[in-house]
C-alpha cells in the first residue's frame, strides 16, 4: 500500500521543479500579459484611509554600466531667433530621455598587410642586402580566412544562444555573406581541437588535485555514430569541483557506454573523496577513492516515508528527525 502511495504522488502528485519549469516554458507563449504585469513599477500613494499601490505601466530599467552616447538636438541658427524682438535665444533648460540602441553583428572583411623591407644601400654598394619581415600573427585555423571573433560568434551563438548553424547559415546570407554550415562546423571543431582542448586538459589535471570531487553520468541520445547509424542511448559524464574549492571547475566528460573504467580513466591520479549517487559503480574504484553519499538522494527516501505517516505523528516520526537533520546541513551549506 505504501509503494502504491508514493507511486501514485510521483505521477499524480505536485512536483516544483517539473511544474516551474512547464510554467516558465508555457509563460514565454501565453502569458504575455501577466509577465507585463509583473515587471510594472509600483509606485506607493498614501489616500486618507489607506495605502494604495499605484501600477505604472514602464520596462526594466536601462543598464548603468553601458557606454552612453550623448546626441545633442539643437534648433537652426536660424530659429535661434525671438519671434518678438528678433534677439537671440539662451538656452535656459533641456529634457533628456534614454533609449536603449541595438546593433545587430557587424560583418567585414579585415585585410592585414605585412610590409617586407629591404636597406637600399647595401643593393647599391653590392653588399648582402639584409631583407626583414614584419612578423606575422598566428591564424586561429592555419589555412582558413577564419578570424577568433568570427568563430567565437559562431560558437556563442551555437552553444548559449542555440542556434543551430543551419540557422546562422540563413542569417548571414541575408547579411550578404555566403558561409555553409559545413565550413562553420569545421571551424568549430578544428578550433577546438587547437584551443579549446589543452584548456580542458589543464583543467582536468587541476581538478584531480582537489581533495574532494563530484561526480555524475546521465544518458544521452544520439541520433547517428560511425558505429552504430540508428539512435542509441550514450552517457555524458560530469566531475566538478565542490562548493569549498578556491576554483571552480566543471568538465563533461562523453562516452558512449556507463563502464566505470571512464570514470577511472578520466580521474586517474586524483586521491581523495568522490561524491555521487547510489551507481555501484564507484564502490568499484580504487582504494584512493573514498565514496560518499548525496543527501539528496538519502533524504528523497525520508521524505517519501514521512508521506505514510499520519501528521500528527511525523514530527517524532524516524523520517522527521532525518528531514530536520537534512535541514539543518543544507542551511550551513546556503551560508
Amino acid at each position: 500500500m505504501e509503494q502504491l502511495k508514493i507511486n501514485n504522488k510521483k505521477t499524480y502528485g505536485s512536483k516544483s521543479e517539473q511544474s516551474e519549469y512547464i510554467y516558465e516554458q508555457l509563460s514565454l507563449l501565453h502569458n504575455e500579459a501577466e509577465l507585463y504585469s509583473d515587471v510594472e513599477a509600483k509606485e506607493e500613494v498614501k489616500v486618507a484611509s489607506h495605502t494604495r499601490k499605484k501600477k505604472e505601466a514602464t520596462l526594466d530599467k536601462l543598464p548603468e554600466n553601458i557606454k552612453t552616447v550623448v546626441v545633442e538636438h539643437t534648433l537652426p541658427e536660424e530659429e535661434k531667433v525671438c519671434p518678438n524682438c528678433n534677439e537671440q535665444l539662451e538656452v535656459i533648460g533641456k529634457e533628456v530621455k534614454k533609449t536603449l540602441k541595438i546593433k545587430p553583428a557587424e560583418v567585414i572583411i579585415q585585410e592585414d598587410v605585412y610590409y617586407t623591407y629591404a636597406c637600399k644601400n647595401c643593393e647599391k654598394n653590392g653588399i648582402e642586402t639584409p631583407i626583414v619581415k614584419t612578423p606575422q600573427e598566428k591564424p586561429v585555423i592555419k589555412g582558413s580566412f577564419a578570424s577568433p571573433e568570427a568563430v567565437a560568434h559562431i560558437m556563442t551563438q551555437k552553444f548559449v544562444i542555440y542556434s543551430p548553424l543551419y540557422r546562422q547559415e540563413q542569417d548571414l546570407k541575408r547579411q550578404g555573406v555566403e558561409l555553409t554550415r559545413q565550413t562553420m562546423s569545421n571551424w568549430i571543431l578544428k578550433a577546438s581541437q587547437l584551443w579549446l582542448e589543452p584548456i580542458y586538459e589543464k583543467l582536468r589535471e587541476l581538478l584531480i588535485k582537489e581533495e574532494v570531487i563530484h561526480a555524475d553520468e546521465t544518458t544521452l541520445q544520439v541520433l547517428k555514430t560511425k558505429e552504430k547509424p540508428t539512435p542509441k542511448k550514450a552517457y555524458m559524464w560530469l566531475y566538478r569541483t565542490s562548493g569549498c574549492s578556491e576554483k571552480n571547475i566543471v568538465l563533461y566528460d562523453y562516452k558512449p557506454n556507463r563502464k566505470i573504467e571512464n570514470a577511472e580513466n578520466f580521474l586517474e591520479g586524483f586521491n581523495g573523496y568522490i561524491h555521487a549517487d547510489g551507481y555501484q559503480g564507484y564502490h568499484k574504484l580504487g582504494d584512493n577513492f573514498t565514496v560518499v553519499g548525496c543527501w539528496a538522494h538519502c533524504r528523497r527516501k525520508f521524505a517519501e516515508a514521512l508521506e505514510m505517516i499520519s501528521k500528527d505523528e511525523r514530527a517524532n516520526s524516524t523520517a522527521g528527525i532525518a528531514l530536520d537533520y537534512c535541514n539543518q546541513l543544507y542551511a550551513i551549506e546556503k551560508k
